[in-house]
């Protein structure tokens, strides 16, 4: 397949359509991250439909001092990227073809969702950012559009921004694409030393540490559950050296103790041992936010979730997140006992 590269909405608009366009929006300078994106777009368009990749840095979402200018430009990369991972077009429209008559007056506002985090650390970042897209969405018309969900407020904006203002377009997310040491791929990535690297593991570590607080307790609840409240359970705890926690293991597995609070704890632990390291890892934000919108979740909070964090290294800056799901506890059944056993804390209790 040879990609096609178009400058003008007017050359794309000629082009003739047979099956569903899919569209990839990114400012370039492609990794394994996009080229994720636009298998998965080929996928979704189907071998008669088409998937179009754009290439376009948006001066809209820089704020001052961010790395507007040396931002990497490298189209030619791009397009070997894309055609390779099955992209049919690269659009990559010059500014005066996306902002004809230079910077736009009127401008998709992000809303509350768009003040916090990533919104209040750049502020203008997201209604610069929907700006775009609302514009490329409108030069590109696809049926479907694809970001990943390593930007999960930026997703999660476009898809409150599709909704509210009835763009007849679909919205994929697709998840994060990571490095082997598990740093999430990045544009960014190339503008750390080999030891800010090293420390900038600690965003997808303490992100891992949190995930897995969650999944142990979780692992614990299901394995509690495998066992009725009865008799025969509560020998099975015993049978495994678990005598003492016979009579209650049900009852703490239900309490699922690994809230928010835990979770937050395990990951925030990594992000504070990251700030004594050489160089160290400036914390911008730890949270988790319920996905919808973004706001913090409570303690006692049972649905999805993102854990995100956001981190400076050296000069670079570097945002992460992983999702989770916390499940509402059943109501606990008290198990049996079997009177050998007896209950901590009466007579004839093991000690």
């Amino acid at each position: 397949m040879t990609t096609t590269l178009l400058r003008t909405a007017e050359e794309l608009h000629a082009r003739a359509r047979a099956g569903r366009r899919a569209a990839v929006m990114t400012m370039g300078a492609l990794h394994e991250g996009h080229a994720t994106l636009v298998r998965t777009a080929r996928g979704l368009a189907g071998p008669d439909g088409e998937v179009v990749v754009t290439v376009f840095v948006n001066p809209l979402q820089f704020g001052a001092g961010e790395d507007l200018d040396r931002y990497p430009r490298t189209l030619d990369a791009d397009i070997k990227v894309a055609e390779e991972a099955g992209a049919d077009v690269v659009f990559a429209p010059s500014l005066a073809e996306v902002y004809p008559g230079g910077e736009p007056q009127v401008r998709i506002s992000a809303g509350p969702m768009g003040e916090r985090l990533e919104g209040a650390s750049r502020p203008g970042h997201f209604d610069g950012m929907l700006t775009v897209v609302a514009k490329l969405l409108h030069l590109t018309r696809p049926d479907t559009a694809l970001y990943g969900q390593k930007d999960a407020q930026q997703l999660a904006l476009i898809r409150r921004m599709v909704r509210d203002l009835n763009f007849g377009v679909e919205i994929v997310g697709v998840p994060t694409v990571r490095e082997d040491d598990g740093l999430a791929l990045s544009s960014r990535n190339r503008y750390l030393s080999p030891r800010e690297r090293r420390t900038a593991l600690a965003l997808s570590q303490a992100l891992f540490a949190g995930r897995d607080r969650q999944a142990a307790q979780e692992a614990l609840r299901v394995r509690a559950q495998e066992w009725p409240a009865t008799r025969a359970r509560a020998e099975a705890l015993s049978a495994m050296g678990e005598s003492r926690a016979a009579a209650d293991a049900h009852a703490v597995a239900q309490a699922s103790p690994c809230g928010p609070a835990a979770v937050r704890a395990a990951a925030r632990q990594i992000l504070d041992d990251a700030a004594r390291l050489d160089p160290p890892l400036a914390l911008d934000y730890l949270a988790l936010v319920d996905p919808s919108d973004f706001t913090e979740v409570a303690d006692d909070h049972t649905a999805e979730a993102v854990l995100a964090v956001a981190a400076r290294v050296g000069t670079t800056r570097l945002i992460d997140n992983v999702p989770l799901t916390f499940r509402a506890p059943e109501a606990p059944e008290v198990p049996e006992v079997p009177e050998a056993l007896g209950t901590p804390g009466t007579p004839g209790a093991a000690s």
